[in-house]
């Protein structure tokens, strides 16, 4: 499937996933117009994702102090393109500066800098993220979490939540998709408890406090292959 060399690689570890059912109405207008929302149950989705990135490098270079670890949240939701099911953002958070400097030349993805912090105490992990805009409303996430300890055998649903290898970004005025590859998720049920949401307050019909579709998993390597500009025509 890839015939390219991959240009990145990442850990990510202590991923939440976090997803809510949104109407597909509400939510076409904020996707790129070449893009078709992919739905479940007649339902478009808005997933909230959080974890650590570690050993975050460019190939054949080593680590760079300073880049290669970070907290991070993404906002996005599942789209399709000529028969190819993945991802598009909305927002990337991440808390680290340096990151959002490098990732945001070209405007390629949304990245934005946020105040994020994951801590834990025996198995219960705390996750505050904060992104303030000058002249607007804070988007906010405020949670607890705890994992379970065996992990879940994966139904149709949460694959069609989690296995996602593409994303799709406009970049001057062009669709660009970018392809990952990783082993399957292994999934966790995990209890949630959340104090705090006001992520993607664009969306009118989300009901960002109702209990979510949760779910985690300790650890995922994963490469990036170079972007592919899409032929729309």
């Amino acid at each position: 499937m890839w015939r390219k060399p991959w240009i990145m690689t990442q850990e990510w570890h202590d991923v939440l996933f976090l997803h809510w059912p949104v109407s597909p109405e509400d939510l076409r207008n904020y996707i790129p117009s070449e893009l078709e929302l992919d739905l479940y149950s007649n339902c478009a989705w808005i997933g909230l994702v959080s974890f650590r990135i570690k050993g975050n490098r460019p190939r054949f270079i080593p680590p760079i102090p300073g880049v290669s670890s970070f907290l991070q949240l993404n906002v996005r939701t599942y789209v399709t393109y000529k028969g190819m099911s993945g991802v598009h953002f909305f927002s990337l958070d991440v808390n680290n500066p340096f990151v959002v400097k490098m990732t945001t030349v070209g405007n390629f993805l949304p990245f934005r800098q946020g105040e994020i912090s994951l801590k834990r105490s025996n198995n219960t992990w705390r996750f505050n993220s904060c992104f303030q805009q000058p002249g607007m409303f804070s988007e906010t996430l405020l949670c607890t979490f705890e994992p379970m300890s065996n992990s879940i055998k994966s139904n149709p649903f949460e694959r069609w939540l989690t296995e996602r290898y593409h994303l799709w970004t406009i970049t001057k005025e062009h669709l660009v998709r970018v392809d990952i590859s990783h082993s399957p998720w292994v999934l966790h049920g995990v209890d949630v408890t959340i104090d705090e949401n006001t992520m993607a307050p664009f969306i009118k019909c989300n009901n960002p406090m109702n209990p979510p579709t949760a779910h985690f998993s300790k650890m995922k390597k994963a490469v990036f292959f170079p972007p592919v500009l899409e032929k729309t025509k």
